[in-house]
Order: structure tokens, then C-alpha cells, then sequence
């Protein structure tokens, strides 16, 4: 007997998995398109005034330059949105983990949009600017460079290479590359120009610029190898991290106010512990190995990336970022800031998501067996030990800023000849800018202050303890005995002055008007938050705080919850 049923289960199921696919596609490609924030390109940004505070301000997106764009085609074609959403959603732990709850607006030139709906991997939301171009070379090569129990698949399809070369001396005894088709794709070995390179101990070598005549730079036998293995970037890997960096600018220096990025801390300390310093190791060998390597020698297997700026060497004691006076060794306060924040524009990312007993366990193991001269065997010279850190200089409340304290910080500025190194206009192109080393061996550029990208912290306090102390290992010297308090305090401001109004991706000029500029470098104005933007057109609606427009439609006083104090209300409406 024929079933009565005409149609069977698998009829169904096609009909219920269209309807489910149109659904999505009109929820997710359609509807947002109906509400009118989607078709705005406002958002709010922070922005550095013109006396060096930071302020939020609703401004206007911009579009992705042809690079990005490109690059957000590799990483569509890639599949990374399968694993990588692209949104922070308005709850406490999404906000202390990512940062700024997203917009709108940050979605106006996005088609179609890349929301994605699952995390396998962390949210990229926010990734812009968070690390270098160097740790995502090192990343895209070999995720498990850097997080061992990473399961992201490599994509060394995207690099030109690898090909072998041969280490050869020249005519002058210069340690450079054999001639091939390979080498003359990526070198000019007739240029005046050199570039130098250092392979890690594998030999694996990234080359970062070509054009140029390759020497290679080992000062510290970093690799004692006759061969290695180049590797280059490709346009698509070149597109790819310009759009990742891309990701969240759009959004001004949000993380110059991030809270761990402005995370304090002077004298803390735990005892001396084998227990401590055995889970330390652990916690270095998943989360520190692939940049400093297995003897914190700076030199781990993502170094081959980082041809700029190079991973701490820890065996040799010395350490850039401190709270303790000139030539002291830091304390665990001063190592516990730079975990926690890491250091801007470097492949030295925050640890903040790090537990704080992970935290304090490696800096127990980086004092206590990686900071050692062991040139004599049986007998290291532990320098935390044989050298312990002096206590920490005290550091005031910062005077109010001010037009005249920032003109005076520009007449320091010019007095202690920091324009010899950082250029006239601060971007690091001095006259005594070439041929700077840090006393490893390596470059060492001045910073270019005007990108805003400050590696000791974005605050005023960071900047003034930076010029009280130094940077141990580098040319800049400790102005605590040439230059007074105050004058100290007025060169911090002027130096957070050259990246007022500067987007921080491009280091460009914001177009803001001379009106609102005003009104901005104005000290009572405050707009310390993204909810209490300065509006420059008080004419047009703000834009709502994070959740407000849901709250609004389904009558609920969406204030309420400002104040902790206050209970969750609902209109009676």
C-alpha cells in the first residue's frame, strides 16, 4: 500500500535547511541593513590632544586602504572567520578581555560582514596593533612558534620561499649569501645598501626588506650553521597582516586607556622559592620559549622574524623598562608591569589575560635561572641575586597639563639635544639616528615618538620615568641628574604632544577642525569614556552607549545600570 505521506523525510529536511539558510542569511545580511546604524560610519575614537590627554570623540571610520582590502579578501579566502569572530559583545568579561564593546560603525565598509558566530580562536576584533607585523609573520609560519598547544594550521603557502642558501665570505671577509636564482630574487648584491640578518639557531631566516646586499649578523653566535633557509612575504601575506592590523583603529588609541595597559606596580615581591620558579619554567616553555628561547637568550625559533627590535636576552642581566634608579637591575613590581602590559609596537604582547600567579612564577624563573652569567660551570653569577635591585625612585602626581607646560617641554626638548636622535619633529631621524646599536650588537633606531606606539607605557608618569631612568642596554641615557623635576615633567607632556591627533595606524594627521581641536586641548573637557564622547556637532544625536538602542525599544532605563548602586529598572511603559 502507498504511503499517504507524499512527500518524504528527506524532503523535509531540504526544506527545513533552506528555510534555515535563508533565515540566517536575512537576519545576518539583511535585517542589519534595515536599522539605521548600520548605515552610518560614526563611531567613537580616543584621540591624544594637543597637551597629551586623552580623550574620546565621536568620529567617522575609514575605509580600508586597497592593501587591506586585499587582505581581507586572503583572509576570506582563507577561512579565518571560521574560527575568528569579529565582535565584542556589551558583557563584563568580553570588555576586560578585548576591549571597547564594537559599533556600528566599525562595520560600514565591511561586505559582506565577518561577525562569524563561533570562537575557536580568540576574537580579532581588537588585534590591531595589539602585535607586531613580526609576531604575525612568526604566527602565520608556525602558530606552535609561539603557543605550543595551538591548534590554528601553519599557512607557509603564503610566504615566498623557503630556499636554501649558503653562507659564503665576500672579497672583504663579509659574511653574506652565495649567488642564486633565489638570493637574486630577494638581494641586490651590488647595492650600497646592506641589510643585516640574523637566522635563528635553526637557521631559518626571514628576509624583511629587499633590494638590498645581505650580511649576515650573528654578535652573539646566534647561529653557527654554513646554511640556511629564507623565507619572504608575499603580497597576499603582506594584504593579510595589514588587514589584521587594520582591525579595531578604527577606534583611535582605545588601548593607550585600556586598563591593563595602564596597569601600575612598584614593589611587589615573592620570596625565593623552588616550587615558584619550577611552575615558572613551565609557564616560559608554553608562553615565552618561541621568542627568548630555551636559555632566555633571545634567540627562540620566532626570532628568525624578528629582525627588529629583538626578543630580551635575559642571560646578560639587563633590563630596559625600570622604576629603580639608573644602572639598577628592575624589580619584580617593574617585571610584573611589562608582562602585564608588554610593550607597544614590539612582539611583546600583553599578558594581562595571563593568571597573576603565572605572571609572578616566570619572573621567579627569568631571576633565578635565566638571568645568570654561566660562563663558569658550577658556578653562575645569578645577577638578582649578586646584584639586588635598588628601591624604586618615587615618582609625584604629574602637574596639570598645560599650553605653556608643552612649550616649555619644547624648549627642553631643544636644550637636552633629543632632536640628535629623535629628529626635529620626533620621528626618530636625527642626525645621530644611523648607526645607533644597543649593547647587544644589534640597530637600535631611535623611537619615532610621533606614532604614538610608546614602549614603556602612554601615560605621562611612563614617559617621566623613562626619562628619570634610562633605558638600560640602549643609547638613551637617564636625565634624572642633567635636567630638574619639572623640566622632566614639561618634556614628558611635549613628548606625548608629537602624537596629538595622529591616526595610530598610519601615523597621518586626523582631519578634526581647528574648532573642535580647541575645544578638545581644553583641560575641563574630560570625555574620559566612551559613553561621554565629545560630540563636535551637538546637533546630531550622540551615538548610543553599548546595549542603549535594544534598552530604548523594549522600554527598559538602560541608565540604571551606570550606577552600580542602582537597581535594574523597567519603564512602566
Amino acid at each position: 500500500m502507498m504511503s499517504k505521506n507524499r512527500y518524504g523525510l528527506r524532503f523535509y529536511a531540504l526544506a527545513a535547511g533552506f528555510f534555515c539558510l535563508s533565515l540566517a542569511a536575512f537576519v545576518q545580511g539583511v535585517l542589519p541593513m534595515l536599522e539605521p546604524e548600520s548605515r552610518s560610519n560614526k563611531v567613537t575614537k580616543v584621540v591624544r590632544t594637543d597637551l597629551g590627554e586623552l580623550k574620546w570623540v565621536i568620529d567617522q571610520a575609514t575605509d580600508y586602504t586597497p592593501l587591506e582590502l586585499h587582505g581581507r579578501q586572503v583572509y576570506t579566502r582563507e577561512g579565518c572567520w571560521y574560527c575568528h569572530s569579529q565582535y565584542v559583545r556589551p558583557v563584563t568579561g568580553e570588555t576586560r578581555r578585548w576591549g571597547p564593546v564594537s559599533q556600528a560603525g566599525e562595520y560600514f565598509y565591511d561586505f559582506p560582514h565577518l561577525f562569524s558566530t563561533r570562537r575557536i580562536g580568540p576574537d580579532l576584533t581588537r588585534v590591531g596593533l595589539k602585535y607586531s607585523d613580526a609576531w604575525h609573520l612568526a604566527h602565520f609560519w608556525n602558530p606552535r612558534m609561539l603557543s605550543p598547544d595551538s591548534i590554528m594550521p601553519r599557512f607557509a603557502a603564503l610566504f615566498d620561499g623557503p630556499h636554501a642558501a649558503k653562507i659564503i665570505a665576500d672579497a672583504n671577509g663579509t659574511r653574506t649569501l652565495e649567488k642564486t636564482a633565489a638570493t637574486e630574487k630577494l638581494f641586490d648584491f651590488k647595492s650600497d645598501k646592506q641589510i643585516l640578518l640574523t637566522p635563528n639557531a635553526e637557521g631559518l631566516l626571514f628576509v624583511p626588506e629587499t633590494g638590498k646586499y645581505p650580511v649576515i649578523f650573528t654578535p652573539n653566535k646566534e647561529y653557527a650553521g654554513d646554511t640556511v633557509t629564507l623565507v619572504a612575504e608575499s603580497e597576499d601575506l603582506r594584504g593579510l597582516i595589514a588587514y589584521l592590523q587594520k582591525l579595531g583603529t578604527n577606534r583611535g588609541k582605545w588601548r593607550d586607556l585600556f586598563e591593563p595597559q595602564r596597569m601600575e606596580a612598584s614593589q611587589v615581591s615573592v620570596p625565593r622559592s623552588e616550587e615558584w620558579t619550577s611552575y615558572g619554567k613551565q609557564v616560559y616553555e608554553r608562553r615565552c620559549l618561541g621568542c627568548h628561547g630555551v636559555n632566555g637568550d633571545g634567540n627562540g625559533p620566532a626570532a628568525a622574524f624578528i629582525q627588529k627590535d629583538r626578543p630580551r636576552n635575559f642571560t646578560l642581566g639587563v633590563f630596559k623598562f625600570r622604576l629603580t634608579p639608573s644602572g639598577s637591575l628592575p624589580d619584580d613590581g617593574d617585571l610584573l608591569r611589562t608582562i602585564t602590559r608588554g610593550v607597544r609596537g614590539t612582539a611583546m604582547p600583553s599578558w594581562h589575560e595571563l593568571p597573576e600567579k603565572d605572571r609572578l612564577a616566570v619572573i621567579q624563573y627569568v631571576k633565578y635561572e635565566l638571568a645568570a652569567d654561566r660562563s663558569k660551570p658550577g658556578k653562575p653569577y645569578l645577577y638578582f641575586v649578586e646584584e639586588p635591585p635598588q628601591a624604586p625612585i618615587f615618582i609625584a602626581q604629574p602637574p596639570a597639563p598645560s599650553l605653556a607646560l608643552v612649550t616649555h617641554g619644547q624648549d627642553v626638548w631643544k636644550q637636552a639635544k633629543c632632536w640628535e636622535c629623535h629628529g626635529n619633529g620626533g620621528k626618530g631621524d636625527g642626525e645621530k639616528a644611523a648607526g645607533l646599536k644597543d649593547d647587544f650588537g644589534f640597530p637600535i633606531p631611535p623611537a619615532n615618538l610621533t606614532t604614538g606606539q610608546f614602549k614603556s607605557g602612554a601615560g605621562v608618569k611612563d614617559i617621566f620615568r623613562t626619562m628619570s631612568t634610562g633605558l638600560s642596554g640602549t643609547p638613551m641615557p637617564s636625565f634624572g641628574d642633567s635636567l630638574s623635576e619639572p623640566d622632566r615633567w614639561a618634556l614628558s607632556y611635549y613628548v606625548l604632544s608629537l602624537s596629538a591627533y595622529t591616526d595610530p595606524l598610519t601615523g597621518e594627521k586626523m582631519k578634526i577642525s581647528e574648532k573642535v581641536r580647541a575645544t578638545l586641548d581644553d583641560p575641563t573637557i574630560t570625555a574620559s569614556e566612551s559613553r561621554t564622547a565629545y560630540n563636535p556637532d551637538p546637533r546630531q544625536q550622540g551615538l548610543p552607549d553599548a546595549g542603549e538602542a535594544w534598552a530604548k525599544k523594549h522600554g527598559f532605563d538602560f541608565t540604571a545600570i551606570r550606577d552600580s548602586t542602582t537597581d535594574f529598572k523597567q519603564s512602566p511603559n
